[in-house]
């Protein structure tokens, strides 16, 4: 007799919850990371691309274990507690992003704010420029004192 569970797969990364009696299959572009939140998940890791010795195989995770998934891996994981009406696996499937440099005391004092400055000046003279161009806009309600500037027929009939 055989069991087969249905298959969901699962490519963007969030919280995700895993269902007793059902599989998940994930296989990441990039290196990922599978942390478990709550419950148990029996986990198969494929094989990679890298070739890595031992990155393979079946696992065992339990709350609060992590587990990197080389890019390129197929990894399918079933809830421990298959039984009816059981509590689903909560568990989180983020992308690792490749960390940046720590930032230096100059970068963080004196470069970073003088970006800040020039942005903050390009906007005042942006906003600058658009109170000019509307008061230009306005300068015949402004030299004629009721409106408009009248026409030489028109100032004659007053």
């Amino acid at each position: 007799m055989s069991v087969t569970h249905p298959v969901d797969t699962c490519s963007m990364a969030g919280a995700w919850r895993l269902y007793p009696g059902r599989a998940m299959s994930l296989k990441p572009k990039a290196d990922a990371e599978l942390r478990l939140r709550r419950g148990g998940a029996w986990v198969t890791l494929g094989e990679t691309d890298h070739g890595i010795p031992g990155a393979s195989g079946d696992r065992f995770l339990q709350d609060g274990d992590t587990l990197v998934v080389p890019a390129g891996a197929c990894l399918v994981m079933e809830a421990l507690d298959a039984r009816e009406g059981a509590d689903p696996v909560l568990f989180d499937w983020t992308d690792r992003a490749v960390e940046a440099p720590a930032m230096g005391r100059f970068s963080r004092e004196v470069v970073m704010p003088s970006r800040d400055l020039v942005l903050a000046l390009g906007q005042a003279a942006l906003a600058l420029s658009r109170v000019l161009r509307g008061l230009l806009g306005y300068s015949e309600f402004l030299v004629a004192g009721r409106g408009r500037v009248l026409t030489p027929m028109e100032s004659m009939r007053s």
